[in-house]
């Protein structure tokens, strides 16, 4: 998972309602936090691949939180996108972008799925999980990455005679077994170290919010709106 704030110029604590994503190589997606204005321009000066944008998540339907979302989509439209893109927001957000497709005499060439956001998971893929926490008027969100499987040693398995089958993926996950022999073959033996998971805030402040102090004590990182 790669964290990337999508406005070079925003900055924790100096800029209110900054947009920001997160890349995940294996499954070449990108969810983008926030919209703002420029978001589009940003993506293309940044040389990020535009197309693998799969979901935007808003907080809240402020106007520097909607501001970029219009020409994005138009842009995704121009550049000849076929497969779905995913929003989540408020409820309202469907009101605004037919509002906005009307004036504009818009539609786009794909589809388009908007999740209202509730307090609770509302994103499970690829080994993340997305939690939404509702606030005074907005959304704060929380992600969580879960601990990956080392490396499968395949010349290990190999070497000591055991056929591919699923055996291989139960050593993967740290089982044990005996062999009729009484020799033990104990999965950790065939695998590289696991990689620890990780927990991410998405917050807009944390003054006056004592809360706030509890959950960053668990935290790998933190980012502000």
């Amino acid at each position: 998972m790669i964290l990337h704030y999508l406005d070079f110029h925003a900055y924790s604590f100096r800029k209110k309602h900054a947009s920001f994503l997160i890349k995940l190589p294996i499954a070449k997606d990108t969810w983008l936090f926030n919209c703002t204005e420029g978001s589009q321009f940003n993506f293309l000066n940044q040389g990020l691949k535009i197309n693998n944008l799969s979901k935007i998540i808003i907080p809240d339907l402020h106007t520097t939180s909607i501001s970029g979302l219009l020409g994005l989509l138009s842009t995704l439209n121009l550049v000849g996108r076929i497969k779905s893109l995913h929003i989540y927001a408020p409820v309202d957000i469907k009101y605004y972008l037919d509002l906005g497709k009307k004036y504009s005499r818009t539609n786009f060439s794909y589809v388009l799925y908007i999740h209202v956001l509730r307090t609770g998971l509302i994103v499970n893929q690829y080994g993340y999980r997305i939690y939404a926490l509702k606030l005074s008027g907005y959304y704060e969100f929380l992600i969580v990455q879960s601990e990956q499987y080392g490396t499968f040693y395949l010349s290990k398995a190999k070497y000591s005679n055991l056929e591919p089958g699923p055996i291989y993926g139960k050593l993967k996950k740290g089982f044990s077994f005996i062999k009729p022999d009484g020799s033990i073959l104990d999965g950790s033996n065939f695998t590289s170290s696991n990689s620890l998971g990780s927990q991410v805030s998405f917050i807009f402040s944390y003054f006056y919010r004592k809360k706030v102090f509890k959950v960053l004590g668990v935290n790998n990182f933190t980012l502000f709106f």
